[in-house]
């Protein structure tokens, strides 16, 4: 009996630690999203408040630094799951092209600078391209919040990640070969052959085996087998890598992938997710903890410094890749401010025990600080990116207007407007927007679409956009009542032009129709995409779509 009591005290000094993490990260997120910054910020400031208050060592034990690399390994699975062959070939191009000149002039602006202030030569090339790549939990978070999935921004930014999480691959590989010893270059090039051996498998499995297995599973109808060979599949292929001298997180990154093309992707996202969000929380708080706050407190003014020179040349070294890439000078700034934060990845990167111990722990403390605070204030700086984007585009008051030959005339670019612009961008079709909301009218030509500003409810307003030329009008205000007083002018002055307006409910479904105009109910199932549909439709041409699945749909939510 005592044996048994002395066991149970045992296991439950185990797990406290964990416990009492879990509970202090839920409040931490919670903090964090109620002050509008990413929880991972929050779970960084819980670890280095815990540090600070002198218990960093009661959370040091095997079964949190166990949960921490869990959550790593998760979130590579994750980024596999959405990296499939085919969207590798769709995006090409941008990933492959300006990816890698992005990650050039970033990664390599970073490491000559490490260099240059007597760095270690491996922890200036590891440590300099770890500091150009962005955070793909942040960018795809805002790009998805402000619509721009499909607009070059977004597309761009989306691309430049995707190349990113290579480079992240590649940089964990060359961590894993500095932490065995020995000349890194011979190491690394063993390494990357064991890695490309380890890729074949990947594909090998995903071709012949990834299928057999999910419809045996699907057979068995049963939701806990679909979990088990989930987390099977994540850890398996860790610890398959890991036996292989490779990094644990490129197996999993590799098992991930060998899902992603299947069938059955989205069912074992959905059941990977909440431990992915669980056990990356222990991975930041754990950073967190190992930051001396001593050293943070004697050099606050270094790490303030330290994140703003890392805005400022992340920032001017974006703007330079995209100029070099040959986008306009706003479309620079844009995508430059929106990329222009510290990564994830890098946090992983400096937690790596050959990596930190090249240089002094002061110096890395100040530095993983600045990255978090970069974190936390990159919605802040994104917005000052996309506004002077917005107001470099504004262009001479009468410059000819932007898609004056244009088919089709969208009114209202909210989501359903956007929606429609992008679709008729990937196909080549000409389009002018009228936005008369001033917001969303700045925000529309920051993000690079042809959009004016004017009062579409005012007829002499049509003159001027050389309303009676065109095939299509679009009306996408999602305002019922504006629909109700452009849809009379719309009737009488354009009563050859085809008419598709998008309603924001069943209301009004008759009666547009009976105005002669082709009604949907955009809050429906599917409703946008029967917009754009009818679009093609009238202008009598075949909609080509994107390569589905580009959007890394749920890469900003690494939090429970």
């Amino acid at each position: 009996m005592a044996g048994e009591l002395h066991d149970a005290h045992s296991v439950v000094a185990t797990i406290q630690p964990a416990i009492t993490l879990l509970g202090l990260g839920i409040g931490a997120a919670l903090i964090s999203r109620a002050c509008r910054l990413n929880p991972i910020v929050g779970y960084l400031g819980l670890g280095l408040g815990i540090a600070a208050l002198g218990y960093a060592d009661d959370f040091s034990g095997p079964v949190v630094a166990a949960m921490a690399e869990a959550g790593v390994m998760f979130l590579l699975f994750n980024l596999g799951l959405h990296f499939s062959l085919g969207r590798i070939k769709a995006e090409a191009a941008n990933i492959f092209g300006f990816g890698s000149l992005q990650m050039l002039i970033a990664g390599g602006g970073f490491a000559a600078l490490f260099w240059a202030i007597g760095l270690p030569v491996e922890f200036a090339i590891i440590g300099g391209f770890a500091m150009g790549l962005s955070s793909t939990a942040v960018v795809i978070g805002l790009v998805r919040e402000r619509d721009q999935e499909d607009c070059p921004v977004g597309r761009a930014s989306q691309s430049i990640l995707i190349f990113q999480d290579i480079a992240a691959i590649l940089l964990l590989v060359a961590a894993g070969a500095l932490g065995s010893g020995g000349a890194i270059a011979p190491q690394l090039g063993l390494a990357g052959l064991k890695a490309l051996a380890a890729f074949g498998i990947a594909v090998v499995f995903a071709r012949y085996l990834i299928g057999p297995l999910f419809k045996l599973i699907a057979r068995a109808g049963s939701s806990e087998v679909y979990t088990a060979t989930a987390l099977f599949i994540a850890l398996a292929a860790g610890w398959a890598t890991g036996v292989a001298g490779l990094s644990l997180t490129l197996g999993a990154f590799l098992g991930g992938m060998a899902v992603a093309d299947s069938r059955y992707r989205i069912m074992v996202q959905t059941e990977i997710d909440a431990f992915r969000g669980l056990f990356l929380s222990f991975f930041f708080i754990s950073v967190g903890l190992a930051i001396d706050p001593a050293i943070i407190a004697e050099n606050w003014i270094l790490v303030i410094a330290a994140a703003v020179g890392l805005i400022v040349l992340k920032c001017g070294f974006n703007v330079l890749a995209g100029l070099a890439n040959r986008w306009s000078v706003p479309g620079s700034i844009q995508l430059g401010f929106l990329l222009g934060q510290g990564s994830e990845f890098a946090l992983v990167l400096f937690a790596i025990p050959a990596v930190a111990g090249l240089v002094d722990s002061e110096a890395l403390s100040i530095l993983v600080s600045a990255i978090a605070i970069s974190l936390a204030v990159t919605p802040l700086v994104s917005n000052i990116g996309r506004k002077l984007a917005g107001k470099l585009r504004a262009g001479p008051a009468d410059k000819k207007l932007e898609g004056d030959d244009a088919p089709v005339v969208i009114i209202g670019l909210g989501p359903v407007g956007r929606g429609v612009a992008d679709a008729l961008a990937y196909n080549d079709i000409g389009y002018l927007a009228v936005e008369p909301n001033v917001a969303r009218f700045e925000t529309a030509l920051a993000d690079g679409y042809h959009v004016h500003q004017a009062n579409a409810g005012d007829p002499r307003s049509w003159d001027a956009i050389g309303m009676g030329k065109r095939e299509v009008v679009v009306v996408a205000t999602n305002n019922l009542n504006v629909s109700r007083e452009l849809a009379p002018l719309v009737e009488d002055r354009l009563p050859n032009i085809e008419r598709v307006i998008g309603l924001p409910g069943p209301e009004g479904l008759e009666e547009f129709a009976e105005l002669g105009m082709m009604p949907v109910d955009v809050t429906r199932e599917g409703g946008p995409d029967q917009v754009v549909d009818m679009v093609f439709a009238a202008l009598n041409r075949e909609r080509k779509l994107p390569n589905s699945n580009f959007v890394n749909d749920e890469a900003e939510r690494v939090t429970a």
